[in-house]
């Protein structure tokens, strides 16, 4: 079943340093690579963000093109668009640097949406994530949000009082995809799964922790559940988060558990569907992790 996604968050250029010391330019930023992922798999995705009419942001708009998303139109703006330096180790892994200016125009958003998602620096960094939490706020009513904190911690600051924005956000949220790393950094704890577990506390009907090569674990009124990872033959990990999260939505999109009217039966998802809708997400972003780059899969590559 297909639906139509809002996403609100930062588009940039990520400028990509290998191990090697070569450097090479694309299109990113996390809630650009969810809209990208919901696209391809064949979704209506419509992106929220801030990019320049500079050559940076042609390249932004060219790739969003090319994948189907469409940007809304307070998205372009008269400045420079931002960037994100990935350093990548010698095993794949990026830590990132940041020049990024965050200041949304949502003018003209669509009205009808199944669901909305927002990630990262998008809903914690001001001035504009004031302007997300907004949105979040006035398509709740009609409308399943879904949120990733995805740290950034040489942006974000001190822990303590990133964490306080970031469970605001979780309580306007019905689904909620964090990593362990997140999760380690936001509370200086290695209990990572009570931390996701408790959330639910805050009303969102779905926690979702990916553990790296020890897989996904997910929390609901149903319980626990846990999956495997997927093995594949990484090249590097950039975006394979966001493929994760998207690959979530989409799964519950076929499950028709998307949209506000939607919202106590997602509540009550029973173990074994929400066993599947995490091998989805799984085997979506090991596709990712297989290939160079936030290049997640179309339609037409899955079996």
């Amino acid at each position: 079943m297909t639906a139509t996604f809002l996403i609100a968050g930062e588009a940039l250029t990520d400028i990509v340093v290998d191990a090697d010391g070569a450097r090479r330019e694309h299109p990113g930023g996390s809630p650009l690579n969810v809209a990208v992922a919901l696209s391809r798999l064949g979704h209506a995705a419509h992106l929220l963000t801030r990019i320049g009419r500079d050559d940076r942001g042609e390249a932004i708009r060219a790739h969003l093109a090319e994948s189907g998303v469409a940007l809304t139109p307070g998205s372009s703006v008269d400045a420079p668009t931002s960037t994100a330096q990935a350093t990548l180790d010698p095993t794949g892994a990026a830590t990132y640097t940041f020049d990024l200016v965050w200041d949304p125009d949502p003018s003209g958003l669509p009205e009808q949406v199944d669901a909305v998602h927002t990630s990262s620096l998008a809903a914690v960094m001001v001035p504009g994530a004031a302007t997300v939490v907004d949105v979040l706020r006035r398509t709740r009513d009609r409308a399943t949000i879904s949120y990733d904190p995805n740290a950034r911690p040489t942006l974000m600051g001190d822990p303590a009082a990133v964490r306080e924005r970031v469970e605001a956000n979780i309580a306007l949220s019905d689904v909620v995809k964090a990593s362990d790393e997140d999760v380690a950094w936001l509370y200086g704890t290695d209990d990572v799964e009570d931390v996701v577990a408790s959330w639910l506390a805050h009303g969102p009907a779905l926690t979702v922790m990916t553990r790296g090569g020890e897989g996904a674990v997910a929390f609901a009124r149903s319980g626990r559940v846990q999956v495997s990872p997927v093995t594949v033959k990484a090249v590097d990990t950039v975006g394979a988060g966001d493929t994760f999260s998207a690959g979530v939505l989409d799964a519950l999109a076929a499950k028709g558990l998307l949209g506000a009217d939607r919202r106590e039966q997602l509540a009550a998802i029973p173990s074994d569907d929400l066993a599947t809708v995490l091998r989805r997400a799984a085997s979506l972003a090991a596709i990712t992790v297989s290939r160079a780059g936030a290049n997640p899969p179309w339609s037409h590559e899955l079996t």
